[in-house]
């Protein structure tokens, strides 16, 4: 595995602005909470360059970690252009997970072909929470197939995210994550030292956070 690839990915998702961070005007998820962070992974897809070096590290990672794949899934809908890519690469089917079934036709939350007994390895494009990640893991097994592990592109880092994985007994790899990217943003002048304390606070208390 290349080294330093948690600063690389962090430094190209900070140039590209996949990532971005504003300690002082916070975005606003989808959810309500307060963020100095906002993180579009789809981004990558518009940068050949960058999207062939993420994929590769995908690529890489999975290699690595899990020796015996049948099935490579992507979580609808961040995920469904890199697991696609990372299927590919590796000459291997592919699988994408609805976040809930479709409300017409066969009902559906698994598009495409799942042998019962299969093994799955899962990619994303970010983990938050984790949940949709563990849903769709949990979809897999209620359909007979086996998740190897999960791999994503990028992940806040949340400690309740963490226990949650474990909880769950589902293993994640990502290639970069929170505090790398803060590392690699104070390195080139992307925020300034002072703000980190603010940026860390976030980390733990993301949903308190700004109120």
């Amino acid at each position: 595995m290349i080294e330093n690839i948690e600063k690389i990915v962090a430094r190209h998702l900070l140039e590209i602005k996949a990532v971005q961070l504003r300690p002082d005007e916070p975005f606003t998820w989808a959810s309500g909470w307060k963020s100095p962070i906002y993180c579009d992974n789809r981004k990558i897809l518009s940068y050949p360059e960058r999207r062939t070096e993420i994929c590769g590290y995908l690529v890489e990672v999975i290699k690595e970690h899990f020796s015996d794949v049948d099935i490579i899934a992507g979580v609808a809908t961040g995920a469904i252009a890199y697991g696609a890519l990372v299927a590919h690469a590796l000459g291997l089917p592919f699988i994408y997970i609805r976040p809930k079934a479709k409300d017409h036709g066969t009902g559906a939350r698994i598009e495409g072909d799942l042998p019962k007994g299969a093994n799955v390895v899962v990619v994303e494009d970010l983990i938050s929470t984790g949940m949709s990640s563990l849903s769709a893991a949990e979809c897999i097994a209620k359909e007979g197939g086996f998740v190897e592990g999960i791999v994503a592109i990028f992940s806040y880092n949340f400690h309740r995210t963490r226990e949650a994985f474990e909880d769950a007994n589902v293993i994640l790899h990502t290639l970069s994550n929170y505090d790398a990217l803060l590392e690699e943003a104070v390195a080139s002048g992307y925020i300034k030292k002072e703000d980190l304390e603010v940026l860390a606070e976030w980390r733990f208390k993301p949903d308190t956070w700004g109120r």
